[in-house]
């Protein structure tokens, strides 16, 4: 097993090379970082035969798994790539993401353009990242509606509604103002689901009770909302980059009606 970062990999499936045929598969998984997705699927490795190789690419906990096949009997190699690729997808559950070469921001804008929903986002510590990453989605023009970088608390309240009595009560990163901030840009926004971001991306700002790494994420769809409280390790981009995909993950699997709802995080 290969592990690779932050390397594209190509979307066909089939080709042939002479008298070989190639089929690919990929998987993609969320919340695992390179140590533990090792352990996790060693003994799926060790049963790969020798036409079959795979290929690991991981970034801020979001995994491409590549199943790459070769051999000379197209309808062998195609059934027992299908094999494989769901083997990976029963040993991951809940964690799949998608079942073809995509990332997290295509997944989240195809969801969004099938069930004809629009998006929009609140963003402290992420700055306008997942703007970013949602636009870089050619079309996303038809789901997205715009984000509001409120880095200020003067903005939070000025712009988006939020209580001052909660900021200056539970602190800008909270659940009451992330979810505050959610239902704000939802509301001006005039969008059906919203993504909301507060949080201490350091490399200062930390504290104690909410070290560096601490991020609040509320996500909205209808009138479902639900929050959750992480603490990413690393340096600020990756604290960024990784707030950003677990806030995507968050709105899929609540779009997907899979969502987990943590359990209740005192941080007062």
């Amino acid at each position: 097993m290969t592990m690779k970062k932050d390397k594209s990999t190509s979307k066909k499936t089939r080709e042939k090379i002479g008298d070989y045929y190639t089929e690919t598969r990929h998987v993609v998984i969320y919340g695992y970082t390179r140590q533990e997705l090792s352990k996790v699927i060693r003994h799926f490795v060790s049963q790969l035969p020798e036409f079959v190789k795979i290929t690991v690419e991981n970034a801020h906990l979001v995994t491409n798994i590549t199943l790459t096949g070769m051999n000379t009997g197209v309808e062998l190699l195609r059934f027992q790539m299908n094999r494989y690729h769901n083997n990976l997808n029963s040993i991951f559950t809940r964690d799949v993401v998608a079942m073809e070469d995509k990332t997290v921001a295509e997944v989240l804008g195809g969801l969004l353009h099938e069930r004809e929903l629009t998006v929009a986002c609140a963003e402290s510590c992420t700055g306008g990242n997942l703007a970013h990453r949602i636009t870089q989605v050619p079309g996303s023009s038809s789901y997205f509606q715009g984000s509001v970088v409120s880095y200020s608390n003067d903005v939070k309240a000025n712009v988006l509604h939020v209580e001052r009595s909660d900021i200056s009560t539970h602190g800008a990163v909270s659940k009451e103002v992330v979810e505050a901030m959610a239902q704000g840009v939802a509301k001006l926004m005039c969008s059906d689901c919203a993504i909301a971001t507060s949080g201490i991306a350091g490399p200062q700002g930390g504290t104690p009770l909410k070290p560096v790494g601490t991020v609040w994420i509320a996500v909205k769809y209808g009138e479902t909302i639900v929050s959750e409280c992480l603490h990413f390790k690393g340096d600020r981009n990756t604290v960024i980059e990784s707030a950003s995909n677990h806030a995507m993950v968050m709105l899929i699997n609540l779009l997907r009606n899979c969502y987990v709802v943590q359990e209740e995080v005192n941080d007062d």
